[in-house]
């Protein structure tokens, strides 16, 4: 069969296989990310992405990645040009997309932050990746089709800036984003309501960019 010209193969595991030992609902604060990276690439596939978008039968693996600096965030807003109908003229606190086959340079989460951190935005200077969880959220149809792995990304300067015509992006203080919590995209209400329940993360088992 032949495909749409702008489809594309990419990663994602089936709900059952994930699922196995049980399900999550929400934002899912873990230090076991070696245990689902295992889970990721021993049950892999690699589909279309029009035949998953409305299959929740598979979760479509989505790096998460939440850019900090000096206690502000970074946010986008998609723009009503975005190609994701579900999602336009949201905010979003999370840096992410799909993982195509050519994408898995190495068998590791953070290879997949740094690669995705590379191709959404614009940024000089180092970053301490931190991996801090997972989200699922089966409350929306978006939700039913992703899984999240979540990472605040730890910058040492200001110098972001989105690479997409499609989005918009300013880094805001928790107070600010406060503000934009009825227009943010569902995981970014999750990640927000955690960062706002918790002490910033302990900078350990950061990894250096």
């Amino acid at each position: 069969m032949t495909q749409p010209k702008q489809d594309e193969k990419i990663l994602v595991i089936p709900r059952n296989v994930f699922f196995a030992q049980g399900m999550f609902q929400g934002f899912l604060p873990t230090k076991e990310f070696q245990h689902y990276q295992d889970m990721v690439m021993q049950h892999q596939l690699f589909l279309w992405r029009s035949a998953v978008e409305n299959d929740p039968s598979h979760k479509q693996i989505i790096p998460y990645l939440i850019f900090e600096y000096g206690n502000t965030f970074f946010v986008m807003q998609r723009k009503s040009t975005a190609s994701e109908a579900r999602l336009k003229n949201k905010y979003s606190l999370g840096i992410g997309g799909h993982i195509r086959q050519e994408d898995i340079t190495q068998a590791s989460l953070i290879s997949w932050a740094e690669r995705e951190f590379n191709e959404e935005v614009s940024y000089t200077g180092s970053l301490n990746v931190q991996p801090i969880g997972l989200i699922n959220d089966d409350s929306n149809e978006v939700g039913q089709v992703h899984l999240g792995f979540v990472f605040i990304i730890h910058g040492d300067n200001s110098n972001i800036c989105i690479r997409d015509e499609h989005k918009d992006g300013k880094l805001l203080t928790l107070d600010q984003i406060q503000e934009l919590y009825p227009d943010l995209e569902q995981w970014s209400q999750l990640v927000f309501d955690y960062l706002t329940t918790h002490v910033m993360p302990e900078k350990h088992d950061q990894i250096t960019l």
